[in-house]
């Protein structure tokens, strides 16, 4: 509920809760689990809430973690907006939903120099930087969906293992 500026907003807000301070999972497994979430359809909040809940408590705690994390945002929407869309002419109202965009992207930006120093870590910061720029190139420039991106990174990392592996 406090993650303004949708999903990927409350992205650092949930790996704070479940790698930091429950230590539910590793580092690189919540930077695998964010890569495949916005890789499908849908809300990335839910879907993060489903994972983890799975991953805890099987099909109960997935049924709980997505109810637990759609239900009071619903309510809180409807509250909100009403009071947004009633209150919407007044100076200090417009200037609080302007100001909560830089704090989100302060956040965003956080989180995404943690994952850049992960994988330089993992895997050498060549090979990080190569791939961070051509996903830059190809998402920005080329317009090219992130699931597309992603899934080509997939492939050219697997493919070559797959390779060694049926020549062996």
């Amino acid at each position: 509920m406090l993650g303004f500026g949708g999903g990927p907003s409350a992205i650092p807000l949930v790996h704070q809760e479940v790698v930091k301070k429950y230590k539910w999972m590793e580092d690189d497994e919540f930077s695998d689990v964010v890569a495949l979430a916005n890789t499908m359809p849908g809300p990335i909040g839910t879907k993060l809430a489903g994972y983890i809940g799975y991953r805890i408590a099987g099909v109960a705690g997935a049924i709980n973690a997505i109810l637990v994390s759609v239900v009071p945002t619903i309510i809180l929407m409807i509250v909100l907006l009403f009071l947004l869309q009633t209150n919407k002419d007044i100076p200090a109202v417009q200037a609080m939903a302007s100001a909560v965009v830089p704090v989100v992207a302060v956040m965003l930006g956080i989180l995404a120099l943690d994952f850049v120093k992960k994988s330089g870590e993992s895997m050498g910061w060549k090979k990080t930087l190569i791939i961070l720029l051509l996903s830059l190139i190809a998402m920005s420039l080329l317009n090219i969906h992130p699931a597309f991106v992603i899934l080509s990174v997939f492939i050219i990392v697997f493919a070559p293992l797959v390779k060694r592996r049926n020549n062996k």
